[in-house]
């Protein structure tokens, strides 16, 4: 279907699904997402230039569904950016394609953002598909990051991932929403330049949302809206790749958005990461320690035009708001705290 068509829709939410090869992945969950949102939002397909029968399979089957195809693949935050250009919905929902969503997911969610004019984005409790009793590990109950960098969410640390005791049910004021299923204001997402697309893929949604609370914005979950995410559909997250695009774009992410006193704190995330590399050759696993490797190459390439961003385009909008001024590697691996609900909450302010 020609994007050109869709400038004005009927409806004021678009949920939109990235696809690249997911034509397994469609068959298995696409139904459902159409038939829980289809009645009040216009489910779009973005595919990154597929060479599988995804498309096809959209179309002949899911004929309400609009598709918009890209002429390779971009990758999420491009292929994003080019797809909500090519809209104009109020309220956007981006959701992985290998997510299972519940009744009335969309209400809770969209009210809220609809109610609430300084908050830009949120998230629904994330869940793990194939075991319901757990958090899922992309964005459990909301995302958070200590002062070094690392993410982290109410409901997993690391691998550590909670059952889900309905501990955390109250909506918080997040520091991140996961990319797996993000609402966020179309108008609001444009106006901060959308997805930083040298980042390709991975991490870009926090980079987003401290964006976002640098211009002022809030972010919260809303655990309500209960979504179950497979996990890895795309990129597995023991892929080498993963572990450099992480890391890579962490450090961007990094240098991006700390005002310019604190960027000596990646002084120190060089020696943490270089704790990481060796506990990768320790176990064998050299490839992921490689990767750490040339994330870094990758990242002090890019220092000049991000330095050079940051002093004519950042001036001086830096926020630490909702970041944990802790270490959660020292909460987490020597003082033993593995629970989101053990960390010291003063720190999150």
């Amino acid at each position: 279907m020609d994007a050109q068509k869709m400038e004005v829709p009927k409806k004021n939410i678009g949920v939109l699904i990235l696809n690249w090869n997911g034509e397994k992945l469609l068959k298995r969950f696409l139904d459902n997402i159409f038939y829980e949102s289809n009645e009040f939002s216009d489910v779009i397909l973005v595919d990154n230039a597929s060479n599988d029968d995804s498309v096809d399979y959209v179309t002949n089957n899911f004929p309400d569904i609009k598709i918009i195809q890209l002429d390779k693949n971009y990758g999420y935050a491009a292929g994003y950016n080019i797809a909500i250009k090519k809209i104009n919905y109020e309220f956007i929902v981006l959701l992985n394609s290998d997510v299972k969503v519940t009744s009335n997911w969309l209400f809770k969610p969209i009210s809220f953002l609809k109610n609430n004019n300084n908050y830009a984005a949120c998230q629904p409790k994330i869940k793990d598909i194939n075991d319901n009793e757990k958090f899922e590990y992309s964005g459990a109950n909301g995302g958070f990051i200590d002062i070094f960098g690392y993410p982290f969410c109410r409901g997993r640390i690391f691998d550590n991932i909670e059952i889900d005791k309905k501990q955390y049910d109250n909506n918080i004021d997040i520091f991140w929403a996961s990319g797996t299923a993000l609402f966020i204001k179309r108008k609001i997402f444009i106006e901060i330049g959308g997805f930083d697309e040298s980042f390709f893929a991975h991490q870009e949604e926090i980079d987003l949302c401290w964006r976002l609370i640098n211009n002022n914005y809030k972010i919260s979950s809303i655990p309500e809206s209960v979504v179950y995410h497979l996990g890895g559909g795309t990129l597995n997250k023991s892929k080498p790749r993963k572990t450099f695009l992480n890391f890579r774009n962490n450090l961007k992410m990094m240098f991006k958005n700390l005002p310019f006193h604190l960027l000596p704190i990646l002084i120190l995330r060089n020696i943490i990461d270089l704790i990481a590399i060796l506990n990768y050759l320790a176990k064998f696993k050299f490839m992921h320690a490689f990767s750490i490797i040339l994330g870094y190459i990758s990242f002090y390439m890019t220092i000049p035009k991000l330095l050079m961003d940051k002093i004519f385009l950042k001036k001086n909008n830096f926020k630490l708001d909702r970041i944990y001024k802790r270490s959660i590697i020292l909460d987490y691996f020597i003082l033993n705290k593995k629970e989101f609900g053990l960390l010291d909450k003063k720190k999150l302010n």
